[in-house]
């Protein structure tokens, strides 16, 4: 049943940030229509695919039922205003002004249904200079101050491992909607949200940006704590060339180490600001050089220091602690990542399949 059963969502969102916001809700219990136009949510083409649907599009959209709709036809409209009617959320991530030029803008949505939660998702917001501008997740962060100090060794910024804005518009999305949720029993009223993937992600520079936030310089990674200036917050390079990683830089961390290493002379090194601990950063690459990162996972084991090994998907997906949190999923239809939102009173959870 889950959590949110009860509750009917109108999903008109593609690619990312949106369908991962309708894909939390359905994974507990909302009924989640999703309405794509004629071709399909571009997702569904991506590759690689299991068992007819693509992993992608399978694992944002699981549980969810499917209405093909051109909007540009009124017979598909009638259709989307019958759904509309007694929906409780209704979701879409076009640029500002597509739904209003539809007829299915915010006021038009609400004035039909006072209870619903409206709620839009796009890269820079409904008003605002960039509002129209287009942008995917690289714009965004290259525009945000996050890709600069998403560097290489060289100082020059590297395309992001992980879509950070697109993720933060949807967690931020999910978050939105359900305190509108629950204003509604209070009130009666739903509402309408502007959720911005910028607007999103910037928050999550407050522990790299201080100085900037506080109207001074950007953040240089060689001289930040978080972004690569401290020794103990740190990449490091094995002998086998595979890597490892320093991820806590409180002092009994430094303390363990060096003490272990028999370098308890360079500890109060691991003390001076981000920026001025390369004698010990350089110590630091060494030592590690000298053995494989199986080797220094097996020396590690045991000891209180905020170690990893640097793995690829492969490898963390096949690790232990994902099978022991259920968190990779096999099922006859095909794998999925589950919900990291677990409930204690709940059954266990199980994946739905995606719609046709």
């Amino acid at each position: 049943m889950g959590k949110l059963s009860g509750i009917k969502v109108i999903d008109l969102t593609q690619f990312l940030p949106g369908p991962m916001l309708g894909g939390m809700l359905a994974d507990q219990g909302a009924e989640v229509i999703k309405v794509e136009p004629p071709a399909g949510d571009p997702a569904r083409g991506e590759a690689p695919f299991e068992s007819g649907h693509s992993v992608w599009f399978r694992n944002l959209n699981r549980g969810k039922t499917s209405r093909r709709l051109n909007l540009k036809e009124a017979a598909a409209r009638d259709a989307l205003w019958a759904l509309v009617d007694d929906a409780d959320i209704f979701l879409e991530g076009f640029r500002p002004g597509v739904m209003a030029r539809l007829g299915f803008g915010v006021d038009a949505v609400r004035a039909r249904n006072p209870r619903i939660i409206y709620c839009s998702i796009s890269a820079f917001g409904q008003h605002g200079p960039l509002a129209h501008h287009p942008a995917h997740d690289l714009t965004v962060q290259a525009l945000s101050g996050f890709l600069a100090v998403n560097d290489g060794a060289d100082g020059a910024p590297v395309v992001p491992g992980v879509a950070a804005s697109d993720m933060a518009a949807g967690l931020t999305g999910l978050s939105a909607v359900l305190m509108a949720l629950f204003a509604r029993e209070r009130t009666g009223q739903g509402d309408a949200i502007d959720i911005s993937m910028f607007d999103s992600l910037l928050p999550w520079c407050a522990h790299t940006a201080g100085d900037a936030i506080a109207g001074g310089a950007a953040p240089q990674s060689a001289r930040q704590r978080s972004l690569g200036g401290a020794a103990f917050y740190q990449i490091y390079r094995t002998r086998d060339g595979a890597h490892i990683v320093l991820g806590g830089r409180e002092m009994k961390f430094a303390e363990n180490l060096l003490t272990a290493l028999g370098r308890a002379d360079l500890v109060p090194h691991g003390a001076r600001p981000a920026g001025e601990q390369g004698e010990l950063i350089t110590f630091l690459r060494g030592v590690f050089a000298e053995k494989t990162r199986a080797e220094w996972e097996n020396w590690f084991a045991g000891r209180d220091i905020a170690f990893a090994p640097v793995l690829n998907f492969a490898e963390a997906l096949a690790r232990e602690h994902v099978a022991a949190r259920n968190m990779w999923l096999a099922t006859d239809g095909g794998h999925h990542i589950a919900p990291a939102i677990r409930f204690a009173d709940d059954a266990p959870w199980a994946p739905s399949e995606p719609p046709a």
